[in-house]
């Protein structure tokens, strides 16, 4: 499993023009652009969270956990893109939905037990996502 996590301003992703989640912090938020693969489970996608929640990259060496700072969780295969051969990816790494958008809903629901306010978009829809990224921070979490 994948995480790449921004540090926003604001975030929101939009489908079909409809809004379907949005984040617009007082101060900072993160959003979260989640990958599954073939051999990630539960327990995974519960250590990401945990891991995302403390992580340390707002203002002032905080973590979302200390301020209360608000995530958007994004499911994007494309994390797990190889590119080593040739013009053209292969998402073979990626898990299938049926795999993927159960522990991309794990992951949101276990930030949301944690305490923080989660938004999400919509699983396996055309996406768009639209943030303010502040920094810009950007990094990436891999279990």
């Amino acid at each position: 499993m994948r995480v790449l996590v921004q540090r926003v301003l604001s975030a929101r992703v939009s489908v079909d023009g409809r809004t379907v989640g949005k984040i617009d912090p007082q101060g900072q938020g993160l959003l979260a652009l989640v990958g599954v693969t073939h051999t990630d489970d539960a327990a995974k996608a519960q250590r990401l969270a945990e891991k995302l929640w403390q992580l340390r990259i707002l203002d002032d060496q905080k973590s979302a956990a200390d301020v209360g700072a608000p995530i958007l969780v994004v499911s994007q295969f494309t994390l797990y893109a190889d590119t080593a051969k040739g013009r053209r990816p292969s998402w073979n790494a990626a898990a299938p939905g049926p795999v993927a958008q159960p522990l991309v809903a794990e992951f949101a629901a276990a930030l949301q037990r944690l305490g923080a306010q989660v938004a999400t978009g919509q699983f396996g829809a055309h996406m768009q996502v639209e943030s303010v990224n502040d920094g810009p921070v950007t990094v990436l979490l891999e279990l």
